[in-house]
């Protein structure tokens, strides 16, 4: 997220990077969609799902072109300066023979602008190099709108965290405790069980809840005072497991339709809901934080709306097909927050190791990416406060940082293990900014900043089909608007109460 350009990596094929964008928006996040589905009732949510993967098409497209208008700001930089550094060659006696030595792309460089796009050495707006959401921001916005961006981003890192933390303790307190002290048997069918319900002996089930937050937190906490990469293979491995984890769900839901052993009558319409149901969605679709690392090594860019818009079209109805067999398949009343722990019923599988390790799937995918988000999030606060030449002393750099980065997470989950609700209200809010706003105001900003450095003549090859400012204004105009619609609807529940 933050600091400045780096490495693009290895290239691939724009069908790969299909496949790596698809893998990274259905997430954890997608578990907790079949009961939101439920709670809002199958019409209302298949219409807000089809308009929010819409939404978050466009904007994605938005960043996009900012991340190409990103590229021509820092390329044309970099000419401003080679040209700069020939004058003082020339001046300080410099001979040609020396400046001719300089490779075609150099000297591609030095040219001015317009005649590097007439000629079409170097197409001005290629997406090359990887610019960050930060880094755009700093370029596009002024130090509000910097300031702004980092505290939306950081908040949605910390409601990541806060939802990683809860859903591992989560997964392993209804997998290992049963009031019949079956184990896992008795964890999908239905029965509610109290937090004070015994789970072994003397001991409650969010007194297990907590053991196991405390286990997760000093296995893993740690990897929050390092620096900790993801491996390819770690990608691969996670990737495989979501897949297999997914396709089961959907098979195991629809074989049990098909026997005519469904159990669920869902309402067309129940507005009550829709909150939850947007800030789940909206936690559904984020893609845009990441899509710097995610688009700028496609070998061949000239489509990559095109197969953008491919991506969303199977994720949506990937999306579709998961929660319409879950709230046919279950009762509204027996639908886990986690879906996974709806399979850990004997009556649904009655094969051990499938229902264990759809029980536990939360644990290993989202295990392995809790450290990853927590230095991005501690990263994004260093960025933050850094100034221009300063260095932190070493405590506040290996100490306070991480500190901050876990400890506020950690406590959340300790509070509260309502995996909807914190879904909901980190998609609503900080998803929200990220997802809409932020988009739309690169969009904005770097359109004008192109006109301003380039010409008014001069097009964005990555310009986003909504190219129409009323576009950037609808988008505007509906975040703004989720915004009090949430908090509106957090209100006057709070006040029935």
């Amino acid at each position: 997220m933050a600091g400045g350009i780096t490495d693009t990596g290895e290239l691939y094929s724009p069908y790969v990077g299909l496949v790596y964008m698809f893998n990274l928006i259905v997430g954890t996040g997608a578990l907790t969609m079949p009961k939101a589905f439920a709670t809002a009732g199958w019409l209302v949510s298949l219409i807000l799902l089809l308009f929010l993967g819409f939404m978050s098409y466009m904007t994605t497209t938005f960043v996009v072109e900012a991340m190409a208008a990103a590229n021509a700001q820092l390329r044309w930089k970099r000419m401003e300066k080679h040209k700069d550094d020939e004058d003082e060659d020339s001046s300080s006696g410099v001979s040609d023979s020396d400046v001719l030595l300089q490779d075609g792309y150099e000297r591609a460089e030095t040219r001015p602008i317009l005649s590097v796009q007439r000629r079409g050495s170097a197409n001005i707006f290629e997406i090359t190099e990887r610019v960050e959401m930060g880094q755009m921001a700093s370029m596009f916005f002024n130090k509000v709108g910097v300031n702004l961006f980092y505290f939306c981003i950081i908040i949605y890192l910390y409601g990541d965290l806060a939802i990683y933390a809860a859903a591992v303790p989560v997964s392993l307190m209804q997998v290992t405790c049963s009031a019949t002290g079956n184990h896992s048997c008795s964890v999908g069918d239905g029965t509610k069980y109290n937090d004070t319900d015994k789970c072994w002996g003397p001991i409650r089930r969010i007194d297990a809840y907590r053991l196991y937050l405390a286990v997760f937190t000093l296995l893993l906490g740690p990897f929050t005072f390092f620096n900790v990469q993801k491996t390819k293979y770690l990608q691969i491995m996670t990737s495989l497991m979501r897949w297999i984890a997914f396709i089961l769900m959907i098979i195991l839901a629809l074989i049990r339709i098909g026997r005519g052993q469904a159990e669920g009558h869902p309402s067309m319409a129940h507005l009550s809901g829709i909150r939850n149901l947007f800030g789940v969605c909206v936690y559904s679709f984020m893609c845009q934080h990441s899509l710097p690392s995610l688009i700028t090594p496609i070998s061949k860019k000239k489509h990559v709306n095109k197969l953008v818009l491919l991506d969303y079209i199977l994720i949506l109805a990937f999306y579709s097909l998961l929660s319409f067999t879950a709230i046919y398949c279950f009762r509204n009343k027996t639908l886990m927050d986690m879906y996974t722990l709806n399979f850990t019923n004997c009556e649904i599988i009655n094969v051990g190791f499938i229902r264990y390790f759809l029980g536990l799937f939360p644990v290993f995918t989202i295990s392995t990416n809790f450290p990853i988000i927590a230095v991005t999030l501690r990263n994004n606060w260093k960025t933050l406060f850094h100034r221009e030449g300063g260095t932190y002393p070493w405590v506040v750099d290996r100490i306070v940082f991480p500190a901050i980065t876990l400890i506020p997470p950690v406590l959340v989950a300790f509070c509260t293990h309502d995996l909807e609700s914190l879904v909901g209200i980190t998609g609503a809010y900080a998803g929200n900014g990220i997802q809409y706003l932020i988009p739309a105001f690169l969009a904005y900003c770097s359109r004008k900043d192109t006109q301003l450095v380039f010409g008014s003549g001069t097009v964005n090859k990555h310009l986003s089909p909504f190219r129409h400012t009323f576009w950037i204004v609808f988008v505007l105009i509906w975040g703004f608007s989720c915004f009090m619609f949430v908090t509106a609807n957090i209100v006057l529940s709070e006040s029935k109460l």
